[in-house]
């Protein structure tokens, strides 16, 4: 059995957290813990000739989904609160119920079309919804949430991050790369994204150094 990928995923899923979304440093140890239980439960448990049996996924919460979030609400204006829906639709997320925030969100950009925090948030959510893989209807999200918000750097920065998890870090910076250079004249959050993209750089860096 090759541990190679559980262990290259978790370290992943740690990076992403820690620095892309900037999971706070007192959370750091909490969060790399639960990697660890994880990493050491299918070490004990695994077992590759144990044939298939489903079960009904059960939602549980993750410090990456509260972390999705507060990354969300500070791109947007976080002296004012969000629609009420949206903050239900993020209570299911932070519970890892990511079918029923989309749900919620899906009901708010149907009666506000230009709503583009609700936008980002359906896209993450579907995202979540399918183990992090990129969907169409993910894509379609962040593209309509571009359209609602010319200019804001939300939606790019989600859609990269999903690339990112799904191993296209090239095309992460490159998408990161061209909304600073697409950013209107004095953005005030050109330079944390510029921040973000020089981490994503040094990652990137890491690893071709491996």
């Amino acid at each position: 059995m090759s541990w190679l990928p559980a262990i290259v995923l978790a370290g992943a899923m740690f990076l992403i957290a820690a620095f892309a979304l900037r999971l706070p440093r007192a959370a750091w140890a909490a969060f790399g813990a639960a990697l660890l239980f994880g990493l050491a439960g299918y070490a004990l448990q695994a077992n590759l000739d144990m044939p298939a049996a489903p079960k009904a996924a059960v939602p549980e919460a993750s410090e990456a989904s509260a972390a999705m979030i507060e990354a969300r609400r500070a791109m947007f204006d976080s002296t004012m609160q969000a629609s009420d829906f949206v903050l239900v639709s993020d209570g299911f997320a932070r519970r890892g119920q990511y079918a029923d925030a989309a749900q919620m969100l899906r009901g708010v950009v149907r009666e506000n079309p230009g709503h583009a925090e609700a936008w980002v948030a359906l896209g993450n959510a579907l995202v979540e919804h399918a183990d992090g893989n990129l969907t169409p209807a993910a894509l379609y999200a962040y593209a309509r949430a571009e359209q609602a918000a010319p200019g804001h750097p939300a939606a790019p920065y989600f859609h990269g991050l999903a690339l990112l998890r799904a191993g296209r870090a090239y095309d992460t910076r490159d998408l990161w790369a061209q909304t600073i250079a697409d950013a209107p004249e004095g953005a005030e959050w050109v330079p944390s994204m510029r921040e973000r993209l020089e981490r994503l750089d040094a990652l990137i860096a890491a690893v071709e150094a491996q």
